[in-house]
């Protein structure tokens, strides 16, 4: 495991920030948001601290889809029958915590496009 101490992910991933977890294993820790924009809006980091989902990608495939793994069991487990999953990459895009994430969003119908 490979963690940044200055980054607040890396932080909640230590137990250094509390934060709602909801799902952990050897691979991610997805808690809730703490400014949820739907009913469900859960963020799934991985363990390895990793600028970007672009970067994550290139050094770990298989964290990769363990995030997406993720997301889908806990989908299920909170009895979503639709959401969506989304990587920010880059300031531009929106990323304002530099480790990669997922946003799990569901639990209303989500309009498209997005903002």
């Amino acid at each position: 495991m490979s963690l940044d101490n200055n980054c607040l992910f890396c932080k909640i991933i230590a137990g250094e920030i509390p934060a709602e977890i909801v799902f952990r294993n050897e691979s991610v820790v997805a808690f809730n948001d703490i400014s949820p924009q739907a009913p469900t809006h859960v963020l799934i980091v991985p363990i390895l601290h990793v600028e970007n989902a672009a970067e994550l990608a290139k050094c770990s495939p298989t964290i990769t889809a363990a995030i997406l793994s993720a997301a889908d069991e806990i989908a299920i487990a909170r009895g979503l029958t639709g959401y969506r999953s989304i990587f920010n990459t880059g300031a531009e895009a929106g990323q304002s915590v530099f480790h990669a994430h997922l946003h799990l969003l569901g639990g209303r119908s989500l309009a498209w496009p997005p903002g």
